[in-house]
């Protein structure tokens, strides 16, 4: 059977508190998702963004098994872009604005550069229904559908876009990924855009929601983000081309106003 670890260092932490040996040998499998990854936290403090985001202590973990041959999955993001333009592809240039993207854009370099076997996820707003253990953060859609279920007005930028991915589009892409490297043992050097097919702004992400609950759009206050100060500078367009996503998997990601149905629908009728 698979060995497959879902880290973040808080797992390895748990196994020394408990006086459980640490496994004999090296996983198959590593899905690294540990990240500060709220950009104006990480502005205010980037020693701690580089410390967290960059996977040193893992790597060093993986590294001191005797066959270290373990596929690493890593969570990056598509705020290593610019911004300045639509549909970035992976070959495209990393100019991150931010702490948060530097953070990610080194991640990925040290990943490259101190591992063999990688497959690096840069990923755009995962967005869909809550966990069994619900996360203690505002979930996208369900911030949205909230705020517009008591009737109350919200500004959205109309000038910021991403393109969300649902996240069980994401649970299939890491599935396929660990698939491949136990059934064919390759070892694997991949970087992917993971995104949704849609590229939306805020504004059309708070209309989507709308539309399927039927909340009136009149609530929807559209704002420039340039006129509001997040404490962060945020890019303005890092849409992303999955191409290659589509073509190395064969996975279609789901559309964004299905992947907004579905998740409405899990959350209940409101």
């Amino acid at each position: 059977m698979p060995f497959l670890v879902l880290w973040p260092f808080t797992l390895i932490c748990k196994l020394v508190e408990d006086s459980m040996p640490f496994p004999k040998r090296s996983p198959d499998v590593v899905v690294n998702c540990a990240a500060l990854s709220v950009p104006r936290a990480c502005e205010a403090d980037p020693a701690a963004t580089m410390s967290i985001n960059v996977p040193s202590t893992l790597l060093e973990w993986l590294s001191a098994f005797k066959e270290a041959n373990t596929l690493l999955i890593h969570l990056s993001t598509d705020q290593v872009y610019e911004g300045v333009k639509s549909f970035y592809k992976e070959d495209d240039e990393t100019i991150p604005v931010n702490v948060y993207g530097k953070s990610k854009v080194a991640a990925e370099q040290f990943i490259s550069k101190n591992w063999s076997n990688f497959a690096i996820l840069r990923s755009s707003i995962i967005f869909g229904p809550q966990t069994i253990s619900p996360v203690p953060k505002s979930l996208p859609i369900q911030w949205i559908d909230g705020v517009l279920s008591r009737g109350d007005k919200a500004e959205f930028f109309h000038d910021e876009f991403r393109c969300p991915v649902y996240v069980k589009d994401v649970v299939t892409i890491i599935q396929a990924l660990t698939s491949r490297w136990i059934s064919d043992g390759e070892r694997m050097q991949l970087l992917l855009n993971v995104g949704g097919p849609d590229r939306v702004s805020r504004a059309q992400m708070a209309e989507t929601v709308a539309h399927i609950r039927g909340y009136s759009t009149s609530l929807i206050k559209l704002v420039s983000a340039s006129s509001v100060d997040r404490g962060v500078r945020s890019p303005a367009d890092i849409s992303m081309d999955i191409t290659r996503l589509v073509q190395t998997l064969r996975i279609s990601p789901t559309p964004f106003k299905e992947g907004v149905r579905l998740t409405l629908e899990a959350e209940g009728s409101g």
